[in-house]
């Protein structure tokens, strides 16, 4: 077998499953890291030294996502050479062989911590980027390739085109949000560049600014502020005050993208509003019962004994029927 032709066809493959550039550069990343680790061909893997790949990955201290990641992707490729390309040989990565996940809570800012950190932003840029993560929700990536045409200041809606999964979805711009995005267009240099977001100097000035690029500035006015957050921790502070707001999980998950609600239900055990409220009243009776009150719970328990509920029971059984 020709490992580079092999290769060359699957990401061919890939390409006409429609998968965006960046999903493919990543399978093709994990695909040739696992090549390089071995020493033996593709073809003569066998599920021992999937095993020993995994050791190989927990020694350099990936985390259990990226590890489980990368058996995906090489599944796929065994997937490929045996039902695509007619290759006799067994799929290494066998079902149940990834890593069992943590499930941690998103993890959101305080209303004292967003306004810290955006107490330090001068840039009419920076301030309309983050602004608009925390109001509607984009991811990074869908911050960066947000156009012009994209975006209606009158009617107050964005649509997010390709986004994560290529799936195009609608979000809304709240008052500051929308304030803050007209503001930057009108000092935003007049420029035949359709992505919103530009670099402001420098060799690259007038060019669309980069993921990296705002993963930077970013950076900048975390370390500046003090407040430890990142652009997937705005996109959950603005899902957990939504629901905080009562919000139906239904119109979260619209906005924010997820193909399944069990992704946005996550949120909920964060803030569960009738859980709450339920609690609070619950403890509220315990801690406001009289002392009469508990003394007759404590009476009722006495007087129905484990003898007397089996004699109640006994009363109320059916008779048996001669046959």
């Amino acid at each position: 077998m020709n490992l580079t032709n092999s290769i060359i066809d699957y990401k061919r493959h890939l390409k006409r499953r429609n998968y965006s550039p960046h999903t493919i550069d990543n399978y093709l990343y994990s695909i040739k890291q696992f090549v390089l680790w071995l020493k033996i061909p593709v073809e003569e893997v066998t599920h021992r030294h999937i095993s020993a790949y995994i050791d190989y990955l927990l020694s350099k201290h990936r985390s259990p996502q990226t590890i489980n990641s990368n058996l995906f992707r090489i599944r796929g490729l065994y997937y490929y050479l045996r039902y695509d390309q007619g290759l006799q040989i067994e799929n290494p990565v066998r079902r149940g062989m990834g890593l069992r996940l943590p499930k941690p809570l998103p993890l959101f800012l305080r209303d004292e911590d967003v306004d810290r950190f955006f107490g330090v932003i001068t840039k009419a840029r920076d301030h309309a980027m983050f602004r608009i993560m925390l109001r509607c929700g984009l991811r990074v990536q869908e911050v960066a390739d947000l156009t012009k045409d994209a975006i209606d200041t009158q009617t107050r809606h964005l649509i997010v085109r390709l986004g994560k999964g290529s799936k195009d979805r609608v979000t809304y711009l709240s008052a500051d949000a929308n304030e803050a995005l007209q503001r930057y267009l009108k000092r935003r240099a007049s420029s035949r560049v359709k992505k919103v977001f530009l670099v402001e100097k420098g060799t690259h000035k007038g060019k669309p600014l980069s993921v990296r690029g705002i993963k930077k500035r970013m950076e900048f006015y975390a370390k500046k502020s003090g407040v430890k957050i990142s652009s997937h921790r705005l996109r959950h502070t603005m899902a957990t005050q939504m629901l905080n707001a009562d919000t139906d999980l239904v119109v979260i998950q619209s906005l924010l993208g997820h193909s399944k609600i069990t992704t946005t239900e996550r949120y909920s055990k964060i803030h569960n509003p009738k859980t709450r409220r339920d609690y609070f009243r619950a403890m509220n009776e315990i801690t406001n019962r009289s002392p009469a009150e508990s003394d007759n719970r404590a009476d009722d328990k006495k007087f129905f004994t484990r003898h007397r509920r089996l004699q109640v029971s006994k009363n109320f059984m059916p008779p048996e029927i001669d046959v």
